[in-house]
């Protein structure tokens, strides 16, 4: 349902149930949850592309699937322990992640998308917060990224009209970094995934917990907390190296350490 490659320090998890594009079912979501690890776990692995197989990025949770046992499911509990900590291992990953969209992202899987680092779309992906057309409401982190990227009103528009973005739209909104043609797309993540890979891959798990603290907490918490980890930053070996090649003018080799 799932695999899992690690080539030039770069790990690409690709949800596979192009059948269902991509939905989520009790063992997808765990064989994230593991994947995900694995990832952070893995010194060699310095960036992490996540994507889908086939036509679609993620269709969400497979309500077919949900509806197998015959039984009402708990939602709150499902969200506990599946969604949840997928959201939070993307969002506590010391590393990039990067999402090649390379088609629908729609309920969970819209979710998923916009907790990873740099979304990169084809042209022919969309987005879509699916939720209300069953009466539903936000989940796996929607309701704290939605607002904060293109702010409350259109938020609550995209959350109650399930709006359907096509990828154009989605850069206009902010909610991607690039939008590249179909048959350009694994060239351009390739290249981003590849940046990543050799970047300061300590500064950069730094730099996520940063900015994420950056929009919730206030601006003497968050200069404290600059200098906290601008002193652990100050001490590694790819620091180092940043100085020495910026005072022997060449380009820094980082190690990631």
């Amino acid at each position: 349902m799932l695999t899992y490659h690690v080539e030039k320090n770069i790990a690409t998890i690709t949800l596979n149930r192009p059948e269902v594009y991509n939905a989520f079912n009790d063992a997808l979501s765990f064989e994230l949850q593991d994947a995900l690890k694995k990832a952070e776990k893995d010194a060699a692995v310095r960036a992490v592309v996540l994507t889908g197989a086939g036509k679609a990025f993620c269709s969400g949770q497979d309500l077919k699937a949900s509806m197998e046992d015959g039984r009402p499911r708990n939602l709150g509990e499902s969200l506990h322990k599946r969604y949840n900590p997928i959201i939070r291992a993307i969002r506590n990953m010391p590393k990039p992640v990067i999402c090649r969209l390379n088609g629908v992202a729609a309920g969970a899987g819209c979710s998923l998308a916009l907790a990873c680092d740099v979304i990169i779309a084809s042209e022919q992906a969309s987005m879509i917060e699916i939720f209300i057309n069953i009466a539903l409401v936000l989940d796996s982190g929607s309701s704290y990224f939605l607002p904060r990227t293109v702010g409350y009103h259109r938020a609550f528009e995209l959350a109650t009209k399930a709006t359907k973005l096509t990828a154009a739209d989605a850069l206009q909104l902010g909610l991607v970094n690039k939008v590249v043609p179909a048959d350009e797309l694994d060239a351009a993540v390739q290249a981003e995934a590849e940046f990543y890979a050799g970047a300061p891959t300590k500064a950069i798990g730094l730099l996520k917990k940063m900015l994420t603290k950056g929009m919730t907490e206030n601006l003497d918490a968050v200069l404290d907390y600059e200098a906290y980890c601008q002193e652990i930053a100050g001490k590694t070996e790819d620091n180092a190296e940043g100085v020495k090649a910026f005072l022997e003018k060449r380009k820094a080799v980082f190690m990631g350490k």
